[in-house]
């Protein structure tokens, strides 16, 4: 079973994260949250598989969070769900040391194909980024 926590600033973005990833057999949501300053109290408190972050989410963004959670839980893989493309903000992190990108336009099937490879350690980019 892959233990993933969500991240989302967005209501109904969270909601529907949670509950598409519900209906994999193999992946469940452990804690959905909806600011990054809650990610690793979150993470520490259900150990996660994969943490699926938002970009922009007030309190820290999802690349600050990301980078503390490597330094807390190195286990927990990282996999940023975000709609921007930019390439500073790709760049920033791939340095956090995330295990995917993939922006949110893409379809649920790419959504679950990324958090499977992301939980297995397999790097997953998002293919419009070139």
């Amino acid at each position: 079973m892959i233990r993933v926590l969500v991240a989302e600033d967005e209501t109904v973005m969270r909601e529907t994260l949670v509950a598409l990833l519900g209906l994999e057999a193999d992946i469940e949501v452990a804690v959905a949250v909806a600011a990054g300053d809650q990610v690793l109290s979150a993470a520490v408190e259900h150990r996660p598989d994969v943490a699926l972050l938002d970009v922009g989410m007030p309190g820290i963004d999802g690349i600050t969070a990301a980078n503390r959670l490597a330094g807390l839980l190195p286990g927990c893989r990282v996999l940023i769900f975000t709609g921007t493309d930019a390439p500073a903000t790709v760049a920033a992190a791939l340095r956090a040391g995330v295990t995917g990108y993939l922006l949110k336009d893409g379809s649920a099937g790419e959504l679950i194909a990324a958090v499977r490879a992301v939980a297995k350690g397999e790097r997953f980019m998002d293919a419009r980024l070139g």
